[in-house]
């Protein structure tokens, strides 16, 4: 399957007997799929009209707390192991392994060692009580669980102060409920790789670091412009022949989720003038336009129109949905034109859009791709790498919402996942694995 997810390009669903194409495919199939342009082809496409994103001078320092869902411009170096020093896993008693034999000992009681504290090291024949996540006295080794002593809890500090106080110990080898130093991240060791997405785990283990501050890539920008007479704001009065408008809110939610900024227009009328108009004074300051609608081939496509003398390219992608698309610039900002279809528009976005995205910049974080097993059947275009909608079970099966339609926003709803049958697959017999990707 051609994929420009960054984890690599996924294979072809194991369909182990059960796939079944087309015999005949008529010639009309076979000129379309040598005019249309991959999948692959069109994402490296995208790739490289923003690969000036990720120049070094659009990156920023920032806190901790404000670099959340960023993506990380450099390798960074562990400045101190993880842990720093050897700690116990559990509460229990410091020991050395040496002193306690096969059949356990009784061994004299040091002062305890809590969370935060140095500890004196220990000494031969005596046992150190000692809390989760203190340091380990010097000449310790091991430590037991306070559940295995005799008795299987902490003696009063006043009987520890005399001579007499003793706890019974069984054995235990070195390195038992230790945490050696280093064991999590080796000073000087990479902590994360450069273009690492930052999450609350990433972000936790550079405070557990102790670095304050972090250099990320700055936010990507994104002008959003919805086309066409036909559609109208959600709210408005609906007149005959109308639809109101859901990709702007789909694709405006689609992008902050996925860490982008987003300004938005009002809808964007079928004149090619005013929509040059309002790309040229809207699109200032943005890295990139996107619109949707009027890419298709029909009379009254405004994108195209308004586009005229700007070097950009409309072709056909051979993807269902989603198969026209625009791409090239408008006066020297990149510019992508996405399918007029909600269900089309979000499929563009999730398989151009995020994945170089994430490439470039580290943000926002890939999609994870899993595989399952189709609960029924399905068809699909065999010249066409076809992204249909589904609910992954928790029995590892998927259950397609909705057929093949990219108007379907019921079935997207209630959608998970998006199931991937790649060109070349006419048909899939329930049970067959496919590739996945989680929403």
């Amino acid at each position: 399957m051609a994929s420009p997810q960054p984890h690599g390009t996924p294979a072809a669903p194991a369909t182990h007997g059960t796939e079944h194409p087309r015999q005949h495919a008529n010639t009309q199939h076979a000129n379309t799929q040598h005019a249309a342009r991959s999948v692959a082809d069109h994402a490296a496409a995208v790739s490289a009209l923003l690969e000036p994103l990720r120049n070094v001078h659009r990156t920023e320092t920032l806190p901790l707390a404000r670099a959340l869902g960023r993506g990380l411009v450099a390798d960074v170096r562990a400045p101190i192991s993880l842990p720093p020093f050897a700690n116990s896993q559990m509460d229990g008693y410091a020991i050395r392994s040496m002193d306690v034999p096969d059949g356990g000992a009784e061994l004299g009681i040091m002062p305890p060692v809590p969370a935060g504290a140095s500890p004196a090291a220990l000494q031969p024949g005596m046992a150190a009580p000692i809390m989760t996540g203190a340091m380990l006295p010097s000449g310790a080794d091991a430590v037991v669980p306070i559940e295995r002593a005799v008795p299987d809890r902490f003696l009063p500090a006043a009987a520890q102060a005399t001579e007499l106080a003793t706890v019974w110990l069984p054995p235990a080898s070195a390195g038992t409920f230790v945490r050696a130093a280093g064991s999590d991240v080796q000073a000087a060791g990479t902590a994360l790789a450069a273009g690492a997405f930052l999450g609350p785990a990433q972000l936790g283990l550079l405070a557990a670091l102790g670095i304050p501050e972090v250099t990320v890539y700055q936010t990507v920008t994104v002008l959003l412009v919805t086309t066409g007479d036909e559609v109208v704001e959600p709210g408005a009065e609906l007149p005959a022949g109308k639809i109101y408008d859901s990709n702007g809110t789909l694709l405006e939610a689609a992008m902050e989720q996925a860490g982008l900024q987003v300004r938005r227009t009002g809808i964007a009328t079928d004149n090619p003038e005013r929509l040059r108009t309002l790309l040229r004074e809207e699109g200032a300051g943005a890295d990139l336009i996107v619109t949707t609608g009027g890419v298709s081939k029909g009379a009254y496509e405004v994108v195209r129109q308004a586009m005229a003398d700007q070097p950009v390219e409309f072709l056909h992608v051979a993807m269902q949905p989603g198969g026209p698309q625009g791409i090239g610039t408008f006066e020297g900002r990149p510019f992508l034109g996405f399918p007029g279809n909600p269900v089309s528009c979000l499929v563009s976005f999730e398989m151009f859009l995020r994945p170089v995205l994430a490439g470039l910049v580290g943000t926002p974080a890939p999609r994870l791709p899993v595989r399952a097993r189709l609960s029924r059947p399905l068809t699909s275009p065999e010249h066409k790498h076809q992204v249909r909608r589904g609910t992954l079970q928790p029995d590892g099966t998927v259950q397609l919402q909705g057929g093949e339609s990219s108007h379907l926003m019921h079935a997207l709803a209630g959608s998970n996942v998006l199931v991937h049958v790649p060109e070349g697959v006419a048909a899939l017999a329930a049970g067959a694995e496919v590739e996945v990707w989680m929403l």
